[in-house]
């Protein structure tokens, strides 16, 4: 005897959630589109529950508007996640046609998610910052806020003496890459850990100063690329107006008042299947000092990690032709300061790939870990 499939029900009225149903008249085959930023064009991240699921039944999905997406090349060797749980994510299988993603799952619980990476919440953000002032050490220094009034932590670790280097690691300025704010998680857990030979020599000499989130609105909203204002953060560093990027505000008046010794900016990428950095080449500024700064970052965390490469990654700007407006170039050239962005996959990574999940938040918490390491070996070269 043949069961029927029930009807479907598709929601994302949640947290970072995003979808639009066209058509799930058929619960077998569901037409989907993503909806774009709040007062902007972007769009690629989704997020949303399906319930109604026949158990043994293949559900397919269709995201028909895909290849109108703010990357649409990024869909080719791309594979949609998908959990039963909300908290343990897996790869279904994915296929772009030119026009639309097609995913599918065999089901066999009535309901699951499906995301475009593991989704950070802002209640475990807020869980984060919890277990870091209890856990890690760390102190609230500052509370920005953003466009919609939500909180932007800066935390310390460190004492604030005038001889600390001051590092800087700040995440999720573009709210889709969860990826940034797992790294992170990443950073402030190997916190916890008093008896690390590295990161006593580490905070022996310099003290870190971390963002978690610098866009809770977007992230919140299921936005890709924009916050509550349609603006993207990292196209705000230059001239910075506090109505239309409080977030960035925030973040460069904290800068100034307490120096900046090395910055990094936490990303994720939607086309290259690698773990890479960005520099500031391109910046009038730029020295041979700063040059060998960052070939030492490099290569020490390419030499720590397999997850870590310099051979993919953006092409690099020709002396002074870089865009001052990113984080990356603004506060390199105005703190004269080894300043990086650190992008990580949406898909997975090619030099050490995972089929069953892909790049995901462990392997991202992983990496935030690693970094620290990395900044331990070079603290006292920074000046």
């Amino acid at each position: 005897m043949t069961v029927a499939p029930s009807s479907l029900h598709i929601s994302s009225d949640f947290d970072s959630g995003n979808i639009q149903v066209l058509d799930a008249s058929d619960p077998l085959h569901v037409k989907l589109a993503i909806k774009p930023d709040t007062r902007s064009p972007h769009f690629q991240w989704f997020h949303f529950k399906t319930e109604g699921l026949t158990p043994g039944q293949t559900h397919h999905f269709q995201l028909s508007n895909a290849s109108q997406s703010s990357y649409n090349k990024a869909w080719d060797g791309y594979q949609a996640v998908a959990s039963y749980d909300h908290e343990t994510w897996f790869r279904v299988p994915t296929e772009f046609d030119g026009k639309s993603l097609n995913f599918s799952v065999q089901a066999e619980h009535p309901h699951i998610w499906f995301a475009y990476f593991e989704p950070y919440s802002r209640e475990r953000h807020d869980q984060l910052i919890k277990n870091a002032l209890q856990w890690s050490g760390c102190e609230l220094l500052a509370v920005g806020k953003s466009v919609e009034g939500r909180d932007i932590q800066l935390l310390r670790k460190g004492n604030g003496a005038s001889h600390k280097r001051k590092i800087w690691i700040i995440a999720q300025q573009h709210p889709g890459e969860h990826m940034a704010e797992w790294f992170m998680q990443g950073v402030l857990e190997r916190l916890e850990q008093g008896s690390d030979p590295q990161l006593r020599k580490l905070l022996d000499f310099a003290d870190l100063y971390l963002i978690p989130n610098m866009n809770p609105d977007g992230a919140f909203h299921g936005h890709l690329r924009t916050n509550a204002n349609g603006q993207d953060l990292n196209r705000a560093w230059q001239n910075t107006d506090p109505n239309v990027s409080p977030e960035v505000f925030f973040a460069l008046e904290q800068m100034t008042h307490y120096g900046v010794d090395l910055f990094l900016d936490i990303h994720g990428d939607e086309e290259i299947p690698y773990v890479f950095t960005a520099g500031c080449e391109g910046n009038p500024g730029y020295t041979e000092r700063l040059a060998t700064l960052e070939e030492r970052f490099r290569n020490h965390l390419s030499n720590l990690t397999r997850d870590f490469q310099t051979t993919h990654g953006y092409t690099r700007d020709e002396p002074g032709q870089a865009n001052m407006t990113l984080a990356c170039n603004s506060v390199g050239q105005r703190f004269d300061c080894l300043s990086l962005t650190l992008e990580m996959p949406f898909k997975d990574n090619n030099d050490a790939p995972a089929p069953q999940t892909g790049w995901d938040g462990k392997r991202s918490m992983q990496l935030g870990k690693s970094v620290l390491s990395t900044l331990s070996d070079m603290v006292r070269e920074l000046r």
